[in-house]
């Protein structure tokens, strides 16, 4: 991997939605094999004009019938095909968990999943279109490769990866992104988390584009107050960077996660199992605490799950602390 970091708050050249669309239209372009798959939730309206036009055949709007969409990409995949498909979370995961597993990773197809509107990110379409469980579901299926982009640049590099390694992947998509962290000429590698920062009392690890903006305004809170935080980016949830979390725990002696999901079978109980297995420390986990979705605008939505960068803060104090009385004769 190459990394060449934004200065923080950098506003993206366009959304995440955009580069979907766009980076889409190129692969239909320049790889044949591509198709793109819609379950009526504007795939087509995100993709060129120009490209729809001269490919008709492999744009597919398959209507609301999300799981009918699945396996028959599936099918396509088991004829040379490499095909995307695109719905929210709530539809990416619930209603196609059977599909998934049997006909996508245990029938070893390939397939690029597309997940929109994960977590708060869902607003006022409220509860039934919140999904909080949807990586943890995705998580749970053997050989699923599951990704949360954080930016434009490193999601145009997530989708070309995806489209040119073998299996199953799981895609969290926000829609809207609007800052960078990264410049071009990044080079990001699936499996392997992203370094922004050092730090000495503390580590947070984020994963999302949400998660990793509160979690970048939440190192300079704790700076104002003298508290060396590092930053870590897990925008791969399965398979998780389980040396970064090691040595993040070395480095640090406590962690913190942050992620717009459930905490259960998320990033909070993937970063736990590795520290069960190599290395314990105090964990605090920042994320959806086992509730359902309701309809809210992003901001207060944030503060109704305890999201934001102030949250984090006090979660790399919480940590922090249990951390200074472990130690011996404290």
């Amino acid at each position: 991997m190459k990394i060449n970091l934004a200065q923080p708050g950098t506003p993206a050249e366009e959304s995440m939605a955009d580069t979907l669309g766009r980076c889409l239209g190129a692969f239909m372009e320049e790889d044949l094999r591509v198709i793109a798959m819609d379950a009526d939730v504007g795939l087509g309206k995100m993709l060129p004009p120009e490209i729809i036009n001269k490919y008709p055949n492999r744009y597919i709007n398959v209507g609301i019938a999300e799981a009918n969409m699945l396996g028959i990409a599936c099918g396509l995949s088991f004829k040379d095909k490499v095909p995307f498909t695109y719905t929210f979370c709530c539809f990416a995961a619930r209603k196609v968990l059977d599909q998934a597993f049997l006909s996508g990773a245990f029938g070893g197809a390939h397939v690029l999943m597309i997940g929109a509107m994960p977590g708060v990110t869902a607003t006022i379409n409220g509860g039934s279109h919140m999904a909080f469980e949807d990586a943890a579901v995705m998580r749970a299926v053997p050989e699923m490769t599951v990704v949360e982009p954080s930016d434009m640049l490193q999601g145009e590099q997530v989708l070309r990866m995806a489209k040119d390694l073998p299996g199953m992947f799981y895609i969290r998509w926000e829609r809207k992104g609007d800052i960078r962290f990264y410049e071009n000429g990044s080079t990001f590698e699936i499996g392997k988390a992203v370094k922004l920062c050092g730090g000495s009392d503390v580590t947070i690890i984020a994963q999302g584009h949400l998660c990793l903006k509160e979690a970048q305004a939440a190192v300079a809170l704790l700076a104002l107050e003298g508290i060396r935080a590092g930053l870590i980016d897990m925008f791969t949830l399965k398979p998780i960077d389980r040396e970064a979390i090691v040595d993040a725990v070395r480095e640090t002696g406590c962690l913190v996660t942050a992620e717009n999901q459930n905490v259960l079978g998320g990033l909070g109980s993937a970063v736990s199992e590795v520290m069960a297995e190599n290395e314990a420390a105090p964990l605090e986990m920042v994320g959806i605490r086992d509730a359902f979705g309701e309809v809210g605008d992003l901001e207060s939505l944030k503060k109704r799950y305890k999201l934001t960068a102030q949250d984090i803060a006090a979660a790399a104090k919480r940590a922090i602390s249990r951390k200074q009385k472990r130690r011996p004769g404290a």
